[in-house]
């Protein structure tokens, strides 16, 4: 069986890339699982623990020499070195910031394997390692900035006085800012968010915070599920609201990263400034240059007028055990689809766009960059024939239908109903003109519901149940068994639907009602 390697970090560094709960569920896909001795120390994951999940503990010349060697960071030279021949390496390489990395993994006959290359599609969502990580990143962000902060988050009313509030910016809705606008949210602050794309105003909203919208006339949209750069009409009326909200308040959390190129610079000098004495701002974009003037990457600085600005760069570290975890289970899912026997035999398929997309060398070849992958969930514009007349004028479109054709299509309608009406026997004519009001009647009514309200499936399909149900009481009292059975089958799981449907309408409900009240 092919033997899977975990070796111990580099540094600081106190995660590892596989926990027990992940190794015996490697070892159930059949491989071997060596773990380098005090691998999982940092992580409270002591060896016996692994050994106890099936295990080996050896040294490190074993555990590099595995097959395939699953890691956290990237790999040093003298690392690459120490990998045998044909073997495989999975971790966060950073392909796309590392090049002289790329080209030290081509330099061997191995396979190099970029876990934080995983495009985002909804089947890779299990074994997004940047969203996971950012998760743990945005929360442990708030975390650090209340350890900073003097004061509560949540605003009180005590017999010695009142506490406001504390009032928070996050700039960035993306995984991390949405962790910790919810973070936030949770221990009571006041929360704004900013981000390009109008389309998570609703996420900000319902875990608590407020969305600043830029008012510029462009709209954001990401092709491949990543932030892209912004305008220069963006950036300046941007940078606007970002002095506005310097000046009033407490705590700035930045998140805006664009993959393969520096920070964008979000946060002055002269906004730092504007802050209040006391003020904490947490730059998790430090490690890529930083949002915020005048941070550094992994230090904390405390500026002239008593501002705090932290530039950790380990945050997901600072919760090892959690990181760890979800970091495993992400190299687990990963594995999962590269051993489809469940055999321990690792295959990797370039027809799949995941096993392509996160190949960085295969067999000493480098194949880095992928093929761009498209995930954009925005409507495709159906492309159609126009007609100009000399004037320049738009004439007709070949996608349009015109008023007389509705007009006919609806005659015809009406026709064939009457001409089904009289030649078919009763009650038939009855039944079919019922149903034919029912689907003109359902259509104008349930298209005029707002999503906000109810999904158009969860109405549709609650009105269908509806009918349904009826439809097999009038029959569940027949002389025939077979009506009979059917008729209780059809009962049973409209009313399964029904009552599923309006479960899933409570708790969407409930979320934003927990929203509304964490704002108020």
């Amino acid at each position: 069986m092919t033997r899977i390697g975990i070796v111990a970090e580099l540094g600081q560094e106190t995660r590892v890339a596989a926990t027990p709960t992940t190794v015996g569920q490697l070892t159930a896909l059949g491989y071997d699982v060596v773990v380098e001795k005090g691998a999982g120390e940092s992580s409270s994951f002591p060896d016996h623990a692994y050994v106890e999940a099936g295990a080996l503990i050896a040294g490190a010349d074993e555990a590099w020499g595995s097959e395939v060697v699953l890691r956290v960071n990237p790999p040093s030279e003298e690392e690459i070195g120490r990998l045998a021949e044909g073997a495989t390496l999975i971790g966060s390489l950073s392909p796309g910031l590392r090049p002289e990395l790329v080209e030290a993994l081509a330099a061997r006959p191995i396979t190099a394997l970029a876990l934080d290359a995983v495009p985002r599609i909804s089947r890779a969502q299990s074994m997004d390692v940047l969203s996971s990580m950012a998760n743990i990143a945005g929360y442990r962000a708030v975390i650090e900035a209340a350890h900073e902060f003097g004061r509560f988050f949540t605003g009180q009313v005590t017999a010695a006085g009142k506490v406001p509030p504390a009032k928070i910016l996050v700039a960035g809705a993306g995984v991390a800012g949405l962790a910790a606008i919810g973070a936030a949210s949770s221990l009571g602050a006041i929360v704004r968010a900013t981000d390009p794309r109008p389309e998570v105003a609703d996420q900000v909203k319902s875990i608590g915070g407020e969305y600043l919208k830029v008012e510029v006339d462009e709209a954001m949209k990401s092709s491949d599920g990543y932030a892209k750069a912004t305008s220069e009409a963006y950036n300046q009326r941007a940078a606007e609201i970002y002095s506005e909200q310097t000046r009033d308040v407490d705590i700035i959390i930045t998140t805006a990263l664009i993959p393969g190129r520096p920070a964008p610079r979000l946060i002055t000098a002269e906004d730092v400034e504007s802050m209040k004495p006391g003020s904490v701002i947490v730059d998790m974009a430090a490690g890529q240059g930083g949002n915020v003037e005048g941070s550094i990457a992994g230090e904390r600085v405390v500026t002239d007028n008593g501002v705090v600005i932290l530039g950790y760069t380990d945050l997901p570290g600072r919760l090892p055990a959690q990181a760890s975890q979800l970091y495993g289970t992400n190299l687990l899912n990963l594995l999962k689809l590269l051993t489809p026997g469940k055999d321990g035999q690792l295959k990797i398929d370039f027809d799949d766009v995941v096993q392509r997309s996160v190949t960085v060398v295969r067999d000493g070849a480098k194949t880095w960059p992928p093929p761009a992958v498209q995930v954009s969930a925005a409507p495709v514009k159906a492309e159609s024939t126009q007609i100009v007349d000399d004037s320049g004028v738009l004439a007709a479109s070949k996608k349009t239908i015109s008023p007389v054709a509705k007009a006919g299509l609806v005659a015809a309608g009406i026709a064939a109903l009457f001409g089904i009406s009289a030649v078919a026997p009763a009650p038939l004519p009855q039944h079919f003109t019922v149903l034919v009001l029912s689907v003109v009647v359902g259509f104008y009514v349930i298209g005029k519901v707002h999503h906000a309200l109810h999904t158009p499936l969860m109405s549709v399909t609650n009105a269908i149940s509806g009918i349904i149900v009826v439809g097999a009481l009038l029959q569940v009292t027949s002389d025939n068994i077979i009506m009979q059975i059917g008729a209780a089958v059809a009962i049973l799981l409209a009313s399964i639907n029904i009552f599923g449907g309006f479960a899933v309408t409570r708790r969407m409900l409930a979320m934003f009602s927990r929203g509304d009240k964490a704002r108020a």
